[in-house]
């Protein structure tokens, strides 16, 4: 067929990219090539519109085992002779599409960027934002996608231990569907994503290739519309059985030595495989797509190099040995085919039954090679004149805090998410140390090692939306003051960043400002970027998400029995707020959803305040003295006042100690950079002289109680029936048959996972 700029437009490559393609060839590509340049050149595998900012961020530590970028997902060093790799993508648009398959192939794909370096997956965690939770779309686009994560999670075998869920009008066509997994391996026992050694033999391992997944990088790279549902086949279809059986066969084939190089097939398929292998390693291969394992008949070129059907890899093995990986291949019954071999080209030839179907420079098709790398128009948003205008003075004070704070409560944004984590399996594997013992992040014991990691996602888009720069400084923060609230040391940070059009200005100042936010955040804590993913286009004819650049971060504790939990131990013990006391109402969950003001300036925050607390923090948890830690953030003080009482059914007696601010503020408000603290009447003074040598701003709240909840001298009930209004909140809503039962036998046991105020699943 004819090739020209409409066909290239087709494949949504624009004039001038056409034009840099023939110039590179030095010809007019045939469409197979064409396609091939159409799925690598996309922002979904290029990142052509965002490498120059990806760029700024910080990537090196002392503690970095590989370069950020440089393999399929970070290494750092937790000491002894191990390595945590971990990273985070999206799913987003297969999932608005097709929720099960779309959550559930993202699921496999992340864990096969782990493995695929030599690593065992040990916990995954997820961070999914969906509209309206009264709408029917968003309930069914929440079960599908909650559904998948569980499905693939529970039978390939690795507990989803942590996670966040929000839910906002702006998610309604787009939901985000963001996955992370963390691995461990030992040092120097990992595997590059690398090609090399003319004449060494290329395998396709795994599941055989059909049409699923078609052009998935290139419906990655679009605005979701009505007819997107058209683009089914864009979804991929995935087999979790299959790719725990690969897991195992890949790990033990390792060891064998004969491995070159390994890479999982994921976004664009083989096409992605070969060239950035060969590309990696400066070499080229010939490629007999006939030898390709197919379970449909008469696939034509183009869709063999395309197509994105899951749980497959791409391994070079050393010459001579090749008898050894298939035999470890055939004990796990997995079909292991020799498709081609390493040249020292530079050049990916395709074959099909004799006839050559391509040939394209292997470097011309990757990131940092040939790739565009574009510079894009920014300009502050038109809407921020709305938020300089917000004046709280024109909020009045409530006249009931009790009902605010019921309502608070059971806000989809805060209440438990019960509903979601019970359908995963927390304790496949085992791995999971953290069950009824609530922390601000999940701890996962690294089998072997001595030693846990603490894992959490994290973002707060609203914040991002009324301030990138801030608002992406505040996810990182956060993300770093879970892991030492619950006595981990941050070590570094995977991103995946969800934003609209990039050639929208607007949009694009969000992502450029969320991005050096970020950057400057991470070098003030010292945790390095290590990789991650850009998920542009997530956009609908109403318009953008709000801007999500979603923080994974790993910790490791060292000493295990220092973690520390969020929960009140006994009555008795002593309440401490730590972090500056504040008015600050702004983007807060109270302001937005129950006063519904939609347009607030980010909540109060200095990163060198946070950077000090959480040091004094570390400090407290290793000399012994808390007896509970926990972050301020969604829902504000009264929310983490909850929440630390809930897993013992224990109380609170305590009292606003600035009189000179409001109480809605003071109780409801998100100012950052503050925790919540218990400790024993003994250590009380312990406490107090250390935060005082520290300089760390403190308020005495009150005493942990029985179980009754005494607000400022008025009685607010039993703490238990507050447990209902958060547990259930969220089932009363999409499933009143799931709604539980509080009592006092129960109450101890009843929360099986502990849960942040926005959501997050912690420590199951």
């Amino acid at each position: 067929m004819e090739v020209n700029v409409q066909t290239a437009q087709q494949l949504r490559l624009t004039e001038g990219e056409f034009e840099k393609i023939k110039e590179i060839m030095g010809r007019t590509p045939n469409f197979t090539e064409l396609c091939a340049y159409s799925v690598m050149w996309s922002e979904h595998c290029s990142y052509k519109n965002s490498i120059k900012w990806l760029k700024t961020l910080p990537r090196d530590s002392e503690k970095m085992l590989v370069a950020a970028g440089e393999e399929n997902a970070g290494l750092m060093d937790i000491g002894d002779g191990w390595g945590v790799v971990f990273k985070i993508e999206s799913h987003n648009h297969p999932s608005a599409i097709e929720p099960f398959q779309g959550a559930a192939t993202g699921v496999g794909g992340i864990h096969r960027d782990i493995f695929t370096m030599g690593a065992r997956p040990i916990a995954a965690l997820n961070s999914l934002r969906f509209g309206k939770i009264e709408e029917p779309k968003t309930q069914h686009l929440l079960n599908g996608v909650v559904h998948g994560i569980g499905h693939y999670g529970n039978c390939f075998g690795v507990p989803t231990v942590g996670g966040e869920v929000y839910f906002e009008e702006r998610y309604h066509t787009n939901p985000l569907v963001n996955a992370m997994s963390v691995g461990i391996v030992r040092n120097g026992e990992t595997i590059s994503a690398t090609a090399k050694g003319e004449g060494n033999p290329v395998f396709i391992v795994g599941s055989a290739t059909g049409k699923d997944g078609m052009g998935g990088a290139s419906f990655a790279s679009a605005d979701i519309t009505e007819d997107s549902v058209e683009e089914l086949p864009a979804v991929q279809v995935g087999d979790p059985f299959q790719e725990k059986k690969l897991l195992e066969a890949c790990l033990e084939v390792i060891q064998t030595g004969a491995v070159v190089g390994m890479q999982d097939m994921g976004a664009a398929g083989i096409i992605c495989s070969t060239s950035e292998m060969s590309a990696k390693g400066e070499v080229g291969m010939v490629i007999h797509l006939e030898k390709v394992p197919t379970r449909q008949q008469n696939m034509k070129a183009w869709e063999l190099l395309l197509s994105e059907s899951q749980e497959r890899m791409l391994i070079v093995v050393e010459k001579g040995k090749e008898a050894e990986v298939l035999a470890v291949f055939d004990k796990w019954d997995m079909p292991c085919s020799e498709i081609g071999v390493v040249t020292n080209t530079g050049l990916l030839q395709f074959y099909m039954n004799g006839e050559l179907e391509a040939v394209l420079n292997a470097e011309s098709l990757v990131l940092g090679g040939g790739a565009p790398q574009n510079d894009r128009e920014y300009r502050e948003p038109a809407y921020f004149e709305k938020i300089k205008a917000f004046d709280p003075a024109t909020v009045p004070v409530p006249e009931d805090l009790k009902e605010v704070a019921k309502q608070l409560l059971q806000l989809p944004n805060i209440a438990s998410k019960r509903y979601i984590f019970n359908q995963y399996d927390s304790m496949v594997g085992a791995a999971n140390m953290s069950t009824n013992a609530p922390s601000d992040a999940a701890i996962v014991l690294a089998k072997g090692t001595g030693k846990a990691l603490a894992v959490t996602v994290d973002c707060n888009s609203r914040y991002v939306f009324a301030d990138p720069y801030k608002g992406g400084m505040i996810a990182v923060a956060e993300a770093a003051r879970n892991i030492v609230c619950s006595g981990g040391e941050p070590l570094g940070v995977t991103n995946c960043l969800n934003f609209g059009n990039p050639f929208d200005p607007e949009v694009y100042y969000q992502f450029v400002y969320a991005v050096k936010g970020m950057g400057d955040a991470c070098r003030k804590f010292d945790t390095p970027v290590t990789g991650g993913n850009v998920s542009f286009y997530n956009q609908n004819p109403d318009g953008a998400v709000y801007p999500t650049p979603t923080i994974g971060m790993v910790g490791v504790l060292d000493d295990v029995e220092k973690r520390m939990t969020l929960d009140f131990k006994q009555a008795t013990d002593v309440i401490y707020m730590l972090g500056t006391g504040t008015a600050d109402i702004n983007s807060s969950e109270y302001l937005h959803k129950i006063v519904g003001v939609e347009y607030s300036p980010a909540p109060e925050f200095d990163v060198d305040a946070e950077f000090l607390l959480q040091q004094a923090i570390k400090q407290l948890i290793q000399q012994g003295l808390l007896q509970s830690c926990h972050d301020i953030s969604e829902g504000g003080l009264i929310t983490t006042l909850m929440e630390s009482g809930f897993n013992r059914s224990l109380g609170f007696d305590v009292q606003q100690t600035q009189n000179n601010i409001r109480p809605d503020g003071f109780w409801f408000g998100e100012a950052q950079s503050r925790a919540v603290i218990s400790c024993t009447i003994k250590n009380a003074e312990a406490v107090i002289e250390f935060l005082k040598a520290w300089n760390i701003p403190h308020e005495y709240l009150g005493v942990v109680t029985e179980g009754d909840i005494d607000m400022e001298g008025v009685s607010w009930g039993h703490i238990n029936e507050w447990k209902d209004l958060y547990e259930n909140a969220i089932a009363r809503t999409v499933a009143p048959s799931q709604v539980v039962s509080i009592d006092d036998e129960k109450a101890q046991v009843m929360q099986k996972e502990g849960i942040k105020g926005k959501g997050e699943v912690k420590g199951f």
